[in-house]
């Protein structure tokens, strides 16, 4: 069981920049592949941003098109942490922001074991 705990999220006008982070319980966070996705309301929850378990030269990295060269997403495996740098917000980026732990940095919510409760994000034009 693994128990994720999402914040950093508020209140932003466009253009401006927020940092979330995930906080997990997993002694064996490293071993984990980390994700973000997002859910806007009347959407479906959407992937955001993945980062791959700790490796042995390098991490890899998937966004989704929409976010590209805006957001990176990174990761603390000593500290147990997650992070998603936003930049260049757009009202568009308003959403419930998870984090999600799996075996891959996949792009599909089924691949995803673990999330959590979800921080808000709210971008004003």
């Amino acid at each position: 069981q693994v128990q994720l705990v999402e914040s950093g999220g508020g209140l932003v006008q466009a253009g401006g920049s927020l940092r979330l982070s995930c906080a997990a319980s997993a002694r064996t966070f490293s071993s984990y592949a980390m994700a973000w996705f997002r859910q806007a309301p009347g959407k479906e929850r959407e992937f955001v941003a993945a980062i791959s378990r700790r490796p042995l030269v390098g991490y890899s990295t998937n966004y989704a098109d929409s976010v590209k060269g805006r957001f990176t997403i990174s990761r603390d495996d000593a500290k147990n942490m997650m992070y998603l740098q936003m930049s260049s917000l757009k009202p568009e980026d308003t959403a419930v922001y998870y984090c999600a732990t799996g075996n891959r940095p996949a792009t599909i919510n089924d691949e995803y074991d673990f999330w959590g409760q979800g921080t808000q994000v709210t971008v004003s034009s």
